[in-house]
């Protein structure tokens, strides 16, 4: 199977997990249901219960289905995506193509969308039967503490809008992406190898790759924002200088950038270096992270 094949197949099945848990349109309330779909459902790469369910494979091929805890991180992704257009924050009209949720159904209604995926991704763990108790616990936790303030997303957050306006700083860079991007991704690695019942040091090796894999997509993701169009990246290109945001290329510059999206690559690779053959698909997705155009 290739690399598009593997990761058709693995969106498919990420979206049926998604479509069983959320609440359908005809649902009441119907607004809230209809908001929570339109943005969930857009399009996306799903990169994150991707890696979920590669890291997942690393350790334990026939664990049981790890679709329904790999969903709760695109919830939690959305979520994120959501809360970020709105006004009071990145102000975007634009997202994975389409008019961001605000514009569709009204700040109040996307706030509140925001918040319902956050709360039924917890929902979504709590209700695991696959995986015993202390797993499900350990999971819970990676996830609430992957998207809170102390070094999480929200925190990263925190320091993305704090350092608007400001010089560029490498040591606040490191702070705003390892925690408002690299958190989430770094916690999909590490729950594929929760979920599937990975020893302490596959774990850690699985945590360092994340670390290197979500850095260098915090970098591309930067680099793009510069050299992308709107029309290929599915919102609006040029918001983070527009928006004055620290970013690698306004710290390091776009040819230092690149080098050190591909170092991070090099790093992830090398995290894999014990599990071999088992982990071709994280290794093949952190060349996608470096080398994607959107």
């Amino acid at each position: 199977m290739t690399l598009k094949e593997y990761l058709k197949e693995r969106i498919e099945i990420v979206d049926y997990a998604l479509d069983k848990w959320v609440p359908a349109e005809t649902v009441e309330p119907e607004t809230i249901h209809r908001a929570m779909r339109y943005s969930l459902f857009a399009g996306g790469k799903r990169i994150r219960p991707i890696l979920c369910m590669a890291a997942g494979d690393v350790i334990h091929p026939d664990a049981p289905s790890i679709a329904d805890a790999a969903g709760t991180l695109e919830m939690i992704h959305t979520y994120s995506l959501i809360h970020d257009d709105l006004p009071a924050l990145d102000n975007d009209d634009l997202r994975r193509g389409l008019p961001t949720n605000h514009k569709v159904f009204g700040e109040a209604m996307a706030i509140l969308a925001g918040d319902a995926l956050l709360t039924l991704a917890f929902q979504v763990l709590g209700s695991l039967s696959e995986v015993g108790a202390e797993r499900r616990s350990r999971l819970v936790l990676e996830l609430a503490s992957a998207s809170g303030t102390v070094r999480g997303m929200i925190g990263g957050q925190v320091h993305d809008i704090e350092g608007e306006g400001k010089k560029p700083d490498a040591v606040l860079l490191e702070k705003i992406h390892r925690a408002k991007t690299g958190a989430l991704l770094r916690a999909s690695v590490r729950m594929g190898a929760i979920y599937a019942g990975a020893s302490a040091e596959e774990l850690q090796a699985l945590s360092e790759y994340g670390e290197h894999a979500g850095l260098a997509f915090q970098i591309v993701d930067d680099i793009l924002d510069i050299e992308a169009s709107s029309e290929s990246l599915g919102k609006t290109a040029g918001k983070d200088l527009q928006q004055q945001k620290i970013t690698f290329p306004a710290v390091y510059g776009l040819a230092e950038s690149k080098r050190m999206a591909e170092e991070e690559r090099q790093k992830a690779h090398a995290a894999l270096a014990r599990f071999g053959d088992r982990a071709v698909r994280l290794n093949e997705i952190a060349d996608l992270i470096v080398d994607r155009k959107s």
